[in-house]
């Protein structure tokens, strides 16, 4: 296992990783797995234009689950980038976004289900196309989820990595398309022990007339001890009096 990350260290705000391990979720997939507390993925769309829809559960207690309008509201944002955190329905944090070299990713979107996909994309079965079948997110996300003893009702409002949805001065939600190119990444750290779930099908508004996934890559690395917690001085940690409290609710978790 090599120790450090080449491709992605070339950018400036990604710090050098010692990596414990690493996988790639191909195009049009799924993957999900547990991440402890103080592990951080550093996630890479590998070859530009990925979606990369993910949920996250508590471990421990899979009732509790990432809250996208907790997150929000509590960080005065319509997007995702460095030094923001997600927030749990319980006023705690459960993962926060330490690096990224590309400043905008979507809490709003979404995720598409098969009526949606059959609609654009028409429809490929396994049993006739193999592995060149078409997935949509909702399903494989859900699919991930029932590993775990979850199903369709414990499916949330997901964030979609990587993808950029522009909101109007009426409402109206516009995807940006190109905004993601080969070797965009982020590091996304782990303040509790996390269910996530992760699926690379295409953005429910992405307007592209074909089924083109891209594949993501995971690059996981101790970011700080398991029993220990994010220094007081931490970015993400001190951007606003809200993840401060948030911070603390955590913290006391793990005491």
């Amino acid at each position: 296992m090599p120790s450090s990350f080449a491709s992605a260290t070339a950018q400036p705000d990604l710090p050098h990783v010692d990596v414990l391990w690493e996988t790639v979720i191909p195009a049009g997939t799924h993957w999900s797995g547990i991440l402890r507390r103080g592990l951080a993925l550093r996630v890479i769309d590998l070859e530009g234009g990925a979606n990369l829809a993910a949920v996250f559960h508590r471990q421990e207690d899979l009732l509790e689950r990432y809250n996208m309008a907790d997150t929000l509201k509590a960080q005065h944002t319509a997007h995702l980038t460095r030094g923001h955190v997600l927030y749990t329905d319980m006023g705690r944090v459960i993962a926060s976004i330490t690096a990224d070299t590309l400043g905008w990713h979507d809490p709003l979107g979404g995720v598409g289900d098969a009526a949606l996909f059959a609609r654009k994309y028409g429809e490929k079965r396994y049993q006739a196309h193999r592995n060149e079948m078409i997935r949509n997110g909702r399903d494989s996300l859900v699919l991930e989820l029932a590993k775990y003893g979850l199903g369709a009702r414990d499916l949330v409002a997901n964030v979609n990595f990587f993808s950029k949805v522009a909101v109007g001065e009426d409402g109206a939600l516009e995807f940006v398309p190109r905004h993601s190119r080969a070797g965009a990444a982020f590091d996304l750290r782990f303040e509790m022990n996390t269910l996530a779930a992760f699926s690379t099908a295409p953005h429910p508004l992405d307007p592209h007339a074909q089924y083109a996934p891209k594949p993501v890559k995971l690059v996981a690395w101790r970011a700080y001890a398991a029993d220990a917690c994010a220094p007081a001085d931490d970015p993400c940690r001190t951007a606003c009096a809200e993840n401060e409290r948030g911070f603390v609710n955590t913290d006391r978790l793990f005491a």
